[in-house]
């Protein structure tokens, strides 16, 4: 089964400085040496976002994210394991689970 982590944090936490790069590739390479990472990739600003809604047939543009919220994705893997506890495990490795959250969705 596939698995969608999405990396999340609070836009103005302290910890959004935390240069983290080398600790997540090190567990990206490792979750691809167990054969377990499909993909993965980080995310530019929330500010860099343009929203899309159709309604009515006309589209709506907007600048920036979808939701006004303090927590926003910021990065994402997709894993292949065999069960939601497997992939749960991976998420708990992540060194990205130390400064922010990593919601775990599995994937049709």
């Amino acid at each position: 089964m596939r698995y969608l982590l999405m990396l999340c944090g609070n836009v103005d936490d302290e910890t959004r400085d935390t240069d983290i790069t080398e600790p997540c590739l090190a567990w990206g390479e490792e979750m691809t040496r167990r054969g377990m990472r499909v993909n993965g990739m980080g995310l530019h600003a929330p500010e860099s976002a343009t929203t899309v809604r159709v309604r009515g047939g006309k589209a709506l543009l907007t600048d920036g994210p979808f939701a006004e919220t303090k927590e926003q994705v910021g990065g994402i893997t997709i894993l292949e394991c065999e069960s939601r506890e497997q992939a749960v495990e991976a998420a708990k490795s992540h060194p990205w689970a130390a400064i922010g959250t990593i919601e775990v969705r599995e994937m049709r």
